[in-house]
């Protein structure tokens, strides 16, 4: 098995849910009209991490996305029918870049804040729940933003995008200079456009460097 938690930020930080079919949609399917995050088997052709696309593909229609494996789920009781085991990842993604659709058998889908979430099917809030400390323990060990951000962003937007990952408010200055003395943005000759405040400078990330960066780490002291 596999499962995918997908994160995007719209207002805040969000996660992607499918919802599962009815009880006479599937009468041998258990949690009926639950939501739960995509995935589902492995097929014996494929890695799990080929799984992992396929499964959030065809029930989503999200494909080309970052993933990352972060724990194995094993607990006897996780599913009602059958012990399972199931390796799950957590994806970053710009939700205004997908065209989602609820297929195979999702009956639908739907972006959840991580402050009102839904009541989960099988051991799906487990999962999420590690799913969050995992990308918050990686926000201050390596540089998050290449897949949350559009190309050109502002230190604003950069600033953000931590802010509602960790769930707390940074300190402007000091943030700005931790991430400056990385070296992994580069100062564009353009400045915000269509915006009711002072148009800020826009960057944008050196790929080599901030790819550079993920594998050697740092410590963020934000």
């Amino acid at each position: 098995m596999v499962d995918v938690v997908v994160f995007g930020i719209i207002d805040d930080l969000r996660t992607l849910f499918i919802k599962r079919q009815s009880k006479e949609e599937a009468p041998d399917e258990p949690f009926p009209n639950h939501w739960a995050l995509p995935g589902g088997h492995v097929e014996i052709h494929e890695t799990v991490e080929q799984a992992g696309e396929r499964e959030l593909f065809e029930e989503t229609n999200a494909r080309n996305v970052f993933m990352e494996q972060f724990h194995t789920f094993s607990g006897p009781d996780r599913d009602p029918r059958e012990p399972t085991i199931s390796t799950a990842f957590y994806a970053l993604v710009r939700p205004d870049t997908l065209v989602l659709e609820a297929r195979s058998d999702a009956k639908d889908i739907g972006w959840f804040s991580m402050n009102h979430l839904p009541k989960l099917a099988f051991d799906h809030a487990d999962i999420l729940k590690m799913a969050l400390e995992r990308l918050r323990d990686k926000a201050l060990r390596q540089p998050i933003g290449f897949e949350l951000l559009p190309k050109k962003f502002s230190l604003g937007q950069l600033q953000s995008v931590y802010e509602k990952i960790l769930g707390r408010a940074l300190d402007k200055s000091n943030f700005r200079r931790d991430f400056l003395r990385m070296g992994i943005l580069e100062e564009l000759s353009e400045r915000e456009e269509g915006v009711s405040h002072r148009p800020s400078q826009l960057y944008r990330f050196n790929k080599r460097t901030y790819d550079n960066l993920k594998k050697t780490g740092f410590r963020f002291e934000i």
